[in-house]
């Protein structure tokens, strides 16, 4: 079941396996929503990226807690403090297994996702980013977390080269990023990936020491 919650003032939704068990500490995917999921309507986040996947019941994502935030601010630069403070408080929630502690974001939201990994590389174990982009300049803060990043070769709201230069930058830099392009595929990309099983699984072969 798909909760709606609030935190500070930051409103969320939250999605918890099916065998959950107060107490237990489970792999956190935390999901950044793209422009499209702006606003105040909560169901807005149950249309594109891991929520919707959640929403559909996928058994891929049943390992998972699964966390999606909602901007309501033009952009989550805007309230960036605000959900870097929000990713650090569920990293600390008694249900986060801390050594799974993943990340995700769409377009926007992978911009966003960059930033964050940027700001606290310590927290997050590996990532997945669809059609995002960042300071590539920047790239050596994430050589610690492995990336697969996916982008449409078609995209003309986020130009390709952005997933491009950043991978490379980042391997550059002694880092993991696996680059997938779509050569059929314009700007939504995030719909075949997120329901790709064998990206969820691919998450959960890497943890961290904390």
């Amino acid at each position: 079941m798909i909760e709606a919650r609030n935190l500070d003032d930051l409103r969320y939704l939250i999605r918890f396996p099916d065998d959950y068990q107060p107490g237990m500490r489970c792999p956190v995917l935390l999901h950044i929503h793209g422009a499209g999921g702006r606003g105040t309507d909560l169901d807005r986040l149950k249309e594109a990226g891991a929520m919707a996947e959640a929403a559909k019941g996928n058994p891929a994502l049943n390992p998972f807690i699964v966390v999606a935030p909602q901007c309501t601010s033009n952009s989550w630069f805007d309230c960036f403090e605000r959900l870097l403070a929000f990713c650090e408080q569920i990293y600390s929630a008694d249900y986060t297994d801390r050594t799974r502690f993943y990340l995700s974001g769409i377009s926007m939201g992978g911009y966003t996702a960059y930033q964050l990994m940027m700001s606290r590389p310590a927290l997050f174990t590996a990532a997945i980013i669809c059609c995002g982009g960042g300071m590539y300049w920047n790239a050596a803060r994430l050589k610690s977390i492995p990336l697969r990043i996916f982008h449409g070769m078609q995209d003309t709201a986020v130009y390709p080269e952005e997933s491009i230069r950043m991978s490379a930058a980042i391997n550059a830099n002694g880092g993991n990023a696996q680059l997938c392009l779509f050569s059929d595929c314009k700007h939504d990309c995030w719909t075949r990936v997120y329901a790709d099983p064998d990206h969820y699984a691919w998450l959960l072969t890497h943890r961290k020491e904390v």
